[in-house]
């Protein structure tokens, strides 16, 4: 078989187990908005949003450091 689908295929693998074991609805409470969705579903939103605020800042940090040197 292929190195890549079996990569492939074991990160889906372990990507339906961890929805299987994180289908509880939480509620998430910020400012004045709540909602309510599976546990699995708000930790792939905010690993989402911490890694697009982590490319963001790497990205200013290197545009800020060329301007100086």
């Amino acid at each position: 078989m292929n190195v890549r689908l079996v990569v492939i295929l074991t990160l889906a693998c372990v990507a339906g187990i961890f929805v299987l074991q994180n289908a509880a609805v939480v509620e998430v409470h910020f400012l004045f908005w709540s909602a309510r969705m599976s546990r699995a579903l708000l930790i792939v939103f905010l690993l989402a949003i911490g890694g697009h605020i982590g490319w963001f800042l790497r990205a200013y940090v290197q545009r800020r450091s060329r301007k100086i040197l």
